[in-house]
């Protein structure tokens, strides 16, 4: 049974060296990142793929300090208003945060899982290796109050259907757990969603890793990239890259896909 909807969520922009999205390549080149969340609809509930960043740490000047020291984060913080809150695009299609049945973290970085604390209550779904890895703070990409104990994480292992059209997809490689999220939509191809497995148009096609691979096994990372792009193949999904700012105003212009 296909979902019924895709939406993607601009939660803000991150600007940094491009070689933290391709490995050993673009040096001195400043790329401009969307960071993004995704409401999938189906028949059986709603589903969030990631959830942006925590406005707070951010917009708080002492939280911003804190988080984004110049000595980690050369280019700064993230850019992100309130209204890129995920709280706020909710509510602007009508919705919140309980109407929300599932949040599926692809990993469990600031950009990606630093947002559930606007979607309180609701179910996260998180890799067993991927809580693991951030709780053993594996890289600084990793907040540790946002992965504490009091969510509400359900730990999962391997690949899962969350629901009938949507499956869970194993792409270990930039994180220890990471994962993308393969969409069967009523009508077009299936998008598959990479999540960081692939930043860009670039990772995809010419087969280049990460910047940031978990213990530097970016042998681990290619072989996610080759599974994504076999699994298009064998199904006739469209790849959206997660960071690429070209692509996210091109192909995902219309910010809906649905049946």
């Amino acid at each position: 049974m296909p979902a019924n909807r895709l939406t993607a969520l601009l939660t803000g922009t991150h600007r940094y060296e491009k070689t933290l999205s391709t490995r050993h390549r673009g040096a001195g080149v400043i790329v401009q990142a969307p960071i993004l969340a995704y409401l999938v609809e189906t028949p059986n509930g709603r589903i969030l793929y990631d959830v942006g960043c925590d406005y707070s740490k951010v917009a708080d000047p002492a939280k911003r300090a804190r988080y984004f020291a110049p000595d980690a984060f050369t280019y700064g913080p993230p850019e992100m208003d309130e209204s890129q809150r995920l709280s706020a695009h909710l509510q602007r299609l009508g919705l919140a945060p309980a109407d929300i049945d599932v949040v599926f973290l692809g990993h469990l970085h600031f950009d990606h899982a630093g947002g559930i604390c606007d979607v309180p209550g609701c179910e996260l779904h998180v890799q067993a290796d991927e809580l693991a890895a951030a709780r053993a703070h594996a890289d600084m990409a990793y907040f540790p109050d946002e992965f504490a104990a009091h969510y509400n994480f359900r730990t999962m292992r391997g690949e899962y259907d969350l629901t009938p059209g949507v499956r869970a997809v194993s792409t270990p490689g930039h994180t220890a757990g990471h994962m993308s999220l393969w969409v069967e939509l009523g009508s077009g191809p299936p998008i598959l969603l990479c999540g960081d497995a692939a930043d860009l148009t670039e990772n995809i096609e010419h087969e280049i890793a990460p910047g940031l691979c978990w213990k530097d096994r970016d042998d681990l990372a290619l072989a996610s990239i080759r599974k994504l792009k076999d699994l298009a193949k064998e199904t006739g999904a469209q790849l959206w890259p997660n960071h690429d700012l070209a692509f996210w105003g091109g192909t995902m212009a219309a910010r809906e896909w649905h049946d």
